[in-house]
């Protein structure tokens, strides 16, 4: 994921705020790092939902500090 570029407006996109009702809270650390261990497992399992998983996990590594 050290190639990703969260600037890439073509790999990145967002529900417009105006169709958004509201924003889910914030990640504690822990569980964001939980997340991202689990989009890089379905990613990595090349299903149906890996492409997606695989944008998903890159825009939460691009925005939380490493475990180590």
């Amino acid at each position: 994921m050290d190639d990703y570029d969260p600037l890439d407006q073509d790999a990145t996109t967002f529900a417009p705020l105006a169709d958004t009702t509201q924003r889910l809270a914030v990640l504690t650390l822990e569980e964001a790092h939980d997340l991202l261990a689990l989009l890089v497992a379905i990613a990595q399992e090349g299903g149906s939902m890996s492409v997606q998983a695989d944008r998903l996990a890159r825009e939460i590594a691009a925005r939380i500090p490493s475990e180590n």
